[in-house]
This record gives C-alpha cells, structure tokens and sequence, in this order.
C-alpha cells in the first residue's frame, strides 16, 4: 500500500468530497454564506477562495492519497483569510498561528494513522515558511460530519488546549514540537524496522472523519 501527500491545488481541489467542494463555512462571513448558498454557487465562491489564497499566501492545503485514491484533506490558512474564524467563542487565533480549517479522512480508510500524517504534512510545510504553531477551534460534542474538527482528533495528534470552552475550545500545536515528534517516531521505527518506511508503518491512530 502506498501513502503520498500533495498540495491542494485548483486541480487537485476536484479530488477533495463533493460535499466539501462546495461548502464554504469557513471561506465566508455567515451572512455572505447565506448569499452565496442563495445564489446556488458556493463550489465556485470555494474554487475563488482557494484560488486567491494560493496566490497571495502560497499553500492551503494538503491531499493524501492511497494507492492513488483521494483518501483525506485538511485545510488551513492565516486567520485574516478565514473569515468564520472570528465567529468563535475562542477567538481570536494567536497572532503566530495558521488555522488549520478542516480536516477530513474518508470512512473507508479511517484508523490507518492519515490523520496524523495530514498533519504532519501541515507542519512541515508551515515550518519551512517561518510559522511558529498551528491552531483550530475543536468540537468537544462531535457526533457525525460537519466543518469542526473533532477535539478527540486534534488532542490525539498533539494539539493542546489554550482557551477553554464547553463546546468548542480553542487547540494549538507548537510546531517545533510537532516536528520534534516525527523525528523522534521515524528515527526509533527506523533503528527497529531497519530499512521499512516509517511513513508506511506508523501505528494506527484513532482518526475521525470531520466534513463539511
């Protein structure tokens, strides 16, 4: 089985679920979503947003696929690009931190530790462009599909919490210790399994589904 991360791309945007092409949640202001649902053209307003953010900012997003199937995505951005993010209880997000907006791994594929590295691919990328930590608004009443992250996740694959909230509280992962993290798991697989890739045998992590 082979596990590969790429960029969201306005391509490779077409492989993320339908259901999630054409939400944008987090790409509006509640009342601008409204319009935009209205209107019946929010996979346009979604391909807009990706397109602009890409061009101003670079990267927002991460695709994993297995055996060359789309198997999960997660997107993020600074939270001046996100306009929902100051809809939260928690907000605002810390002025050093992106906003991971959404993550989503495909029913079928589940538990096999994708979500996990979704993250990492977010991480590495980030680090490489200077920013010092990742940040998400969390459901703690998570209880099918939607566009909020499942604190359970997010607690599972480092995040920790700086704003409490009964509902949604507000997670951080410092980057430094995310990446500490990856060494330290690939060296140890390494050194055991000698030549078989950590990517591919990392244990299996409890992974949730989150979808718009």
């Amino acid at each position: 089985m082979s596990r590969r991360l790429v960029n969201l791309t306005l391509d490779t945007l077409e492989d993320i679920p339908s259901r999630c092409r054409k939400c944008v949640f987090w790409e509006l202001d509640p009342v601008a979503r409204e319009r935009v649902l209205d209107a019946g053209a929010p996979d346009l307003e979604k391909e807009a947003w990706v397109s602009a953010t890409l061009l101003e900012w670079g990267s927002c997003g991460k695709l994993a696929y297995v055996d060359g199937v789309p198997a999960g995505f997660v997107l993020y951005a600074p939270p001046a690009y996100v306009p929902r993010s100051i809809a939260f209880p928690t907000s605002p997000v810390s002025p050093d931190a992106v906003l991971l907006m959404t993550a989503n791994v495909v029913s079928e594929f589940a538990g096999g530790g994708l979500g996990r590295m979704l993250v990492q691919g977010v991480a590495k990328d980030l680090t490489k462009r200077g920013v010092k930590a990742i940040e998400a608004f969390a459901d703690t009443q998570w209880d099918g599909p939607h566009c909020v992250v499942p604190a359970d996740y997010l607690l599972s694959v480092g995040f920790k919490t700086v704003r409490p909230h009964p509902r949604f509280p507000r997670l951080r992962l410092e980057l430094r210790t995310a990446m500490s993290w990856k060494s330290d798991v690939e060296y140890a697989l390494e050194k055991l399994l000698g030549s078989m890739s950590p990517q591919i045998v990392l244990p299996a992590t409890r992974s949730t589904s989150a979808v718009n």
